[in-house]
């Protein structure tokens, strides 16, 4: 009997022990299978590839992967963008622990250009109904190349999404075909080719298509659990929205001219503080942006020239030819600043001209009220005086007193006048007014 007692016992702290032992275990799985099932991490990307939109996607992935989402979503609407950037993220997500998900949405956007090669480059691509993907022809954003150039970035470019297109399992012949003769289908077309692998209606019904599903990772083969998971929306941060906005051509040319007035009155009113600073912290931005985008040194050189031309215009008497000469310059500068022939890096006649007419009008008006501020009578010190109306308070031999603007001056008259005669002031000799009759 005591031989039970004692087997019991031990028996009840084995169990006890293994309990100690397995129940990590335990919640370690159960902690996996959460991370599984728990949530996605959704980034919403609107807008040309650039560097901004390289920064937010690799730090999304980041943050993927430090809080244990099933997936990232990338919801895109592109026209394109650059290609250093379109390659740089294609690497991030080919060497991303967690899957990635394209998703074209909303309804009317696409994935053009550049959004072509990332969608080729995620784990799974969807697509939005009234949706479309395709024109993937590389654009010289630096000015027109040469044929054989061309057909130099032609070719990498078709080696590149290939390479995509068999990695994830895709349309090979289509992504050539959208590389070399910029071919564009819709999402059904998509879907029916294989280019993408669903069409869905929204997050929800693209988390629920895609449940089940196995992709490859770096670390190997992951079952997608997505079904009815949370979508965690990514906030790219205030920093990267402003960026964003600034690296829009149209909003670097305005920041341009904004700053190139601000300086301008600055050196032509020295002292007025504000209009200098303003103008420097937007040449700053502009010169930022101007790095993400294609400039024609040229264009720019014209731009200041005009600046200096109208500033001239000021300290030389040139009868409005230098005027004109900023208002040429001016123009020319805008038309060439961008060098690019793809139309979301060019800026728009509807913002040059605009533009350029305030820029001009408001030199204009700055030439006109400095110049009349140069011809202007002078109204202070001795210089001041010349013109004025004296009253005589004695005068004898030609030389005598006289009262001007609360106060008594020595004068010199052409004849001795009599007290209480008005006189005109005609020069300033030293201390002694000059003085004739009216």
């Amino acid at each position: 009997m005591k031989g039970k007692k004692v087997r019991l016992k031990a028996f009840l702290i084995f169990i006890v022990s293994l309990s100690c032992l397995i129940s990590p275990i335990i919640m370690e799985g159960e902690a996996i299978a959460g991370s599984k099932t728990g949530h996605v991490d959704l980034i919403v990307i609107k807008g040309a590839i650039g560097p901004i939109t390289l920064r937010v996607i690799t730090n999304a992935l980041d943050m993927v992967e430090n809080d244990s989402a099933s997936a990232l979503i990338i919801q895109i609407d592109t026209p394109g963008g650059l290609s250093e950037s379109t390659w740089e993220i294609n690497r991030e997500i080919l060497a991303s622990d967690v899957p990635v998900i394209m998703y074209i949405a909303p309804p009317g956007s696409r994935a053009g250009s550049a959004g072509v090669y990332i969608t080729y480059a995620c784990h799974i691509a969807a697509m939005a109904p009234q949706t479309n993907i395709g024109s993937a022809h590389p654009v010289g954003i630096g000015g027109q190349v040469d044929s054989l150039m061309t057909e130099k970035i032609t070719n990498d470019a078709v080696a590149k999404i290939k390479t995509l297109a068999k990695k994830r399992g895709r349309n090979i012949e289509w992504a050539e075909k959208a590389v070399r003769e910029s071919a564009s289908i819709t999402e059904y077309e998509a879907l029916e080719m294989n280019v993408i692998n669903y069409v869905a209606d929204n997050i929800e019904d693209l988390l629920e298509k895609i449940d089940g599903d196995t992709v490859e990772v770096v670390s190997g083969e992951i079952v997608l659990m997505t079904k009815g998971a949370e979508v965690r929306e990514i906030d790219i941060g205030f920093a990267n929205k402003i960026l964003n906005i600034l690296s829009n051509p149209n909003i670097a040319y305005i920041l341009l001219m904004i700053g190139m007035m601000g300086i301008y009155f600055e050196l032509s009113n020295p002292g007025n503080i504000f209009p200098g600073v303003a103008g420097a912290i937007c040449l700053i931005l502009a010169f930022f942006a101007f790095q993400t985008l294609p400039i024609n040194y040229a264009g720019l050189a014209l731009m200041i020239l005009s600046a200096i031309l109208f500033l001239l215009e000021i300290k030389i008497i040139s009868h409005g030819i230098l005027a004109i000469g900023g208002t040429i310059s001016l123009l020319l500068g805008s038309l060439m600043l961008i060098n690019s022939d793809v139309p979301y890096l060019q800026i728009s006649l509807s913002v040059i001209i605009p533009a350029v007419v305030a820029t001009v009008a408001f030199f204009i008006f700055a030439i006109y009220f400095a110049i009349k501020a140069q011809k202007r009578k002078v109204i202070t010190g001795k210089a001041g005086l010349v013109g004025e109306v004296a009253e005589v308070k004695q005068m004898k031999n030609g030389e005598g007193l006289v009262f001007v603007h609360g106060e008594y001056w020595q004068a010199l008259g052409t004849e001795d006048f009599p007290k209480g005669t008005k006189v005109k002031i005609i020069g300033v000799e030293g201390m002694v007014l000059k003085v004739d009759k009216l």
